[in-house]
């Protein structure tokens, strides 16, 4: 049975598109479905339903998938076992990151990756909506929201702290809060699913309910809106870093810190060996974030 046929029916599996799937894969639509009905033929039963527009997958074909998902991490760890000590990482590596951080901070240094693995082909997504690594076909996925899956091992590249900013100019016209509690006063930026801000206070954690006129899904966004003076709002120090250091944002309310534990985290299925080439990975980029990234140590804070 061949491996690569069951890699291209399990993408088909999630993606419902023969032509889709093959893209992935490097294949032409003809191909890939040269491929299935080569697997189908060897099977002697139909897998997938196919349509104009769509294929999915027949009662034998659900019932096949969970054999070819086995297979394939059964397949990926005997290469693992016999790769991590001496072969070079080879092949495709696909990643997810969130938008702000996978440009600010992967591309610069992607460079850096792909020259010390030479045989290695990144495709990348950056994207802000946290993507399911099995289904979408990722080796690894960069998050720095709480991970929630068990079913995920986490390795920590970075921290991620974050601070509360706000421009020089929104200062001068609305003054700079003293408290957490004066920040009803004030206009919130908020980015969404941070409405909850808490702080570290003498008497244990305080929380407020940020409110405001402006609201985005994007860290970036929220971020150049707060540079622009249009209020306060939370920023992760490796966003909001450089317009720290030219004056463009000033950290206030310093004495009560956030409280937040987030982190940087490079995540992978724990249903799968550590391949080489996801360890060379988080082996390269834990190395160049080091202990405090360069962000952190830009700004001493």
């Amino acid at each position: 049975m061949n491996i690569d046929h069951l890699r291209l029916f399990i993408r088909i599996a999630n993606l419902n598109n023969i032509s889709q799937a093959g893209d992935e894969l490097g294949l032409s639509p003809a191909v890939a479905s040269a491929h299935i009905n080569k697997l189908e033929k060897e099977l002697g039963t139909r897998l997938v339903h196919r349509t104009t527009r769509r294929v999915s997958l027949t009662e034998d074909g659900q019932a096949f998938l969970p054999h070819a998902e086995d297979v394939l991490s059964s397949v990926a760890a005997a290469e693992a076992s016999v790769g991590m000590g001496n072969s070079t990482p080879a092949g495709t590596l696909r990643i997810t990151a969130p938008a702000s951080f996978g440009r600010m901070h992967l591309m610069p240094n992607i460079k850096g990756f792909m020259q010390a693995y030479p045989n290695l082909n990144i495709d990348c997504r950056f994207s802000d909506s946290i993507v399911d690594l099995v289904e979408g076909g990722f080796d690894i996925a960069i998050r720095n929201a709480e991970l929630r899956s068990s079913s995920l091992i986490a390795k920590k590249l970075a921290p991620d702290k974050r601070i509360l900013c706000a421009a020089p100019s929104y200062i001068a016209e609305f003054g700079e809060p003293q408290s957490p509690q004066e920040l009803q006063l004030h206009q919130c930026l908020i980015l969404n699913g941070l409405d909850n801000w808490q702080f570290e206070a003498p008497d244990g954690i305080q929380t407020i309910h940020a409110k405001g006129r402006f609201r985005t899904d994007n860290g970036e966004a929220v971020r150049d809106a707060c540079a622009q003076g249009l209020g306060i709002t939370i920023n992760s120090t490796w966003s909001a870093y450089e317009f720290l250091q030219r004056g463009e944002l000033v950290h206030v309310l310093k004495d009560y810190p956030l409280a937040s534990g987030t982190a940087i985290w490079a995540v992978y299925p724990s249903s799968r060996q550590l391949a080489p080439k996801v360890r060379a990975f988080i082996d390269f980029f834990a190395q160049t974030f080091n202990g405090e990234p360069y962000w952190d140590k830009a700004l001493k804070i």
